[in-house]
């Protein structure tokens, strides 16, 4: 499901300097998709400009896996209480 050329197309974006997305292929009953998981600890310690930038990130990314016709979904790992 993670092809080359998806990989290509995440590679070519920068990620803001602390911030990255974790991705994960998922097959349900025959239909791939992927998941990019954000971490909102490491998000909540960026700066106002950085969150900015990892908003703007985490987008470009979906919309280059998306351009590579995988079907995406942006989630966040929750932080502990």
């Amino acid at each position: 499901m993670y092809t080359d050329a998806m990989k290509r197309a995440v590679h070519s974006i920068t990620a803001p300097k602390g911030f990255g997305l974790d991705i994960v292929e998922h097959n349900t009953e025959g239909v791939g998709w992927i998941e990019l998981v954000a971490d909102e600890i490491k998000f909540m310690k960026l700066l106002d400009t950085d969150k900015r930038a990892a908003v703007e990130y985490m987008v470009r990314v979906k919309n280059a896996l998306e351009d590579n016709g995988a079907i995406v979904q942006l989630t966040r790992k929750a932080v502990p209480q």
